[in-house]
């Protein structure tokens, strides 16, 4: 009898699992978006060492198949270019990198870490030129946007979060320019430690 409890059907223990896609934030567990979905897949494009697929992604001109796969992780037809894009940025960031990062903040705020020690963000001329010109522009601002992650490549600081970045240029042409004016404000606004009572 004891060694009937301790069986065990294999099949139940062998039986593959499904994962749901979601992710947990300490609550109930919350859907990812199109945008954190493309953003897992391209690191694990790093974690694994996948320099071949990496490479195809920085050849914007190649119908090549990690292309198309970045882009079929878009929502809506109309926003696969920007996921298209948003994978060759990535793929560029992580040029012979073996760790990924995800990033963090917009792109003013990743634009507020690049600079010299002599300074950084608004106080770097060439950060604020190029927040300039990506704010200005009515099309996406592909050439600038290269331009702002080679530069935090360059300088070794984190990149702008990617999911944020496909949210972001999907509603580039948003009535009321939001994108733009976030970015600005990101770049500009100081941090300020926050007041202790007492």
């Amino acid at each position: 009898m004891f060694d009937e409890q301790l069986s065990l059907d294999l099949t139940d223990i062998l039986k593959p699992v499904a994962v749901p896609d979601t992710v947990p934030d300490g609550g109930p567990e919350t859907e990812r978006t199109p945008a954190q979905r493309l953003t897992s897949w391209l690191c694990s494009l790093v974690w694994s060492h996948d320099y071949g697929r990496l490479a195809d992604l920085r050849r914007p001109e190649a119908l090549s198949e990690p292309r198309l796969r970045a882009a079929s992780f878009s929502p809506e037809e109309d926003q696969r270019p920007v996921f298209e894009k948003v994978a060759f940025l990535f793929a560029r960031y992580h040029a012979g990198k073996s760790v990924p990062q995800a990033g963090y903040g917009s792109m003013g705020d990743a634009l507020r870490r690049v600079g010299t020690p002599a300074g950084r963000g608004r106080n770097d001329p060439g950060a604020r030129r190029l927040l300039d010109r990506l704010v200005a522009s009515r099309e996406l601002p592909v050439r600038h946007l290269q331009h702002a992650v080679e530069r935090s490549r360059a300088c070794e600081v984190a990149p702008p979060s990617w999911a944020l970045l496909a949210e972001d240029l999907s509603a580039w042409k948003a009535r009321g320019g939001a994108t733009p004016y976030r970015w600005a404000r990101d770049f500009y606004t100081p941090e300020y430690p926050a007041k202790k009572n007492g």
